[in-house]
């Protein structure tokens, strides 16, 4: 075991990281010092940066993320807001019920935490804070319950650990999710209704069968999304690439045709916002190449698992602390990078004590999700501050409980494998 090269190779990285250097950039560089301190041929850099990105089911990853920001800018998002006001709105504190239903929705269509708290914040923050909701409590709402558009599929970054995971099965990971997702859903309300007895907030106003089939009606060519991805990869007629395509031509379709909120010249800014966000992404995914490269040429996986078998045999206590590693990591790096570097380490760690790489999978994402939320570089956070115009600290102390309620839920599916394999297993998929 190389130890020099493995210190140059994690130190330089995290020396990098700490003094700013973009994630990407730190990886590739740490690579590159690696590589010529063990003499390695730098053709080997150009071959993992290319292997890296170069497989079909990355090609959803693009499709997933402007389809995505298609449907966001097309008028999706005030008519989920009006089915979840029509479902559940009439309850005490029936806006943060409708602010977490609402995400349940529109994750199915964005698959971003990011999209949907900037999307759903901007309307319901602000009409929150009008119905006497307190600012605080509002952004915190919007913000928690915008993690279970990585659960529930569409996901991109599903897509991207399936890969960092050695090419798992993508719709067993979809529908992996739900369940664990609608769980997270569940909890949320229950605090929050807790949270609006206590202090009193409104109800909204009396449940309607009528308006909830007019708002069903308005929304349901949006939910269509929803019915592409998931009935299109469960039943096997599309692979995740050939649905995120269709899913994208759709969302054309719906915005400009149907609900006739965007125009054709609307798309260049929607395709310049969602080619930023690919490129960060893409670009990372392939600096991880020479880096995964060099973790597995050092046997570092096989390290890590000396060393957590080394500190105890207990599979409650392994969960445990690579729970606690991902939450840590989560506050200072984000979700995609975790996703890449944690990924290839920990799954010899999860083969030696028979744990499902789809449960994980949810662990995962939920985990990374949290992080979205924690500083000091939570990015859900600052956009959930820059919307509401709470300091960061303000919004981070009261963000603390519903934090909490968060962490349960993912010591629930850490330890409750019904709740993600169930599903997979009926459909057949695992």
């Amino acid at each position: 075991m190389n130890f020099m090269a493995i210190l140059i190779l994690l130190g330089s990285f995290f020396l990098l990281i700490f003094f700013g250097a973009h994630i990407s950039y730190s990886m590739i560089a740490a690579s590159i010092l690696t590589f010529l301190y063990l003499h390695l041929s730098p053709v080997q850099i150009i071959s993992s940066l290319v292997d890296g990105v170069d497989g079909f089911t990355f090609l959803a990853i693009p499709f997933f993320i402007l389809s995505g920001d298609i449907m966001s800018g097309g008028g999706i998002s005030d008519r989920l807001i009006r089915l979840a006001d029509a479902c559940i709105g009439w309850m005490r504190g029936g806006l943060a019920m409708v602010n977490i239903l609402a995400s349940v929705f529109f994750g199915g269509i964005s698959g971003s935490a990011t999209a949907d708290t900037a999307s759903l914040g901007a309307i319901l923050i602000p009409m929150m804070e009008k119905q006497g909701y307190d600012a605080e409590f509002s952004t915190a709402v919007t913000m928690t319950s915008s993690v279970q558009g990585m659960l529930i599929p569409p996901s991109h970054n599903m897509i991207i650990y399936a890969m960092a995971a050695g090419g798992i099965s993508v719709s067993a990971l979809f529908m992996a999710g739900i369940v664990p997702g609608l769980v997270l859903a569940a909890a949320l309300m229950v605090y929050s209704y807790y949270l609006s007895v206590k202090r009193n907030y409104p109800k909204g106003s009396p449940f309607s069968w009528k308006y909830l089939l007019k708002s069903l009606k308005e929304s349901i060519w949006g939910l269509g999304t929803v019915l592409i991805v998931v009935f299109g990869v469960v039943t096997g007629r599309f692979t995740p690439t050939e649905s995120a395509a269709i899913a994208c031509l759709y969302a054309v379709f719906v915005s400009i045709f149907v609900y006739r909120e965007m125009k054709w010249k609307d798309l260049v800014p929607v395709c310049e916002k969602s080619l930023k966000v690919l490129s960060t992404v893409l670009v990372l995914i392939a600096a991880s190449g020479p880096f995964g490269f060099c973790i597995t040429y050092l046997g570092i996986p096989q390290m890590v698992v000396k060393a957590l078998l080394g500190l105890t045999s207990s599979k409650f206590l392994i969960l445990l602390l690579i729970n606690l590693i991902i939450l840590l990591l989560g506050m200072i790096l984000g979700m995609a990078s975790i996703i890449i570097i944690v990924t290839p380490i920990l799954m010899p760690v999860l083969a030696s004590i028979g744990y499902s790489p789809i449960q994980f999978g949810t662990v995962l994402i939920l985990n990374c999700g949290i992080g979205l939320i924690t500083p000091p570089v939570g990015g859900v956070l600052f956009i959930g501050s820059g919307l509401s115009g709470v300091p960061i600290e303000r919004l981070a102390k009261h963000s603390l409980p519903f934090l909490l309620v968060m962490v349960v839920v993912l010591v629930m599916i850490t330890y409750i494998p019904a709740l993600s394999l169930a599903l997979p297993h009926a459909l057949g998929l695992l």
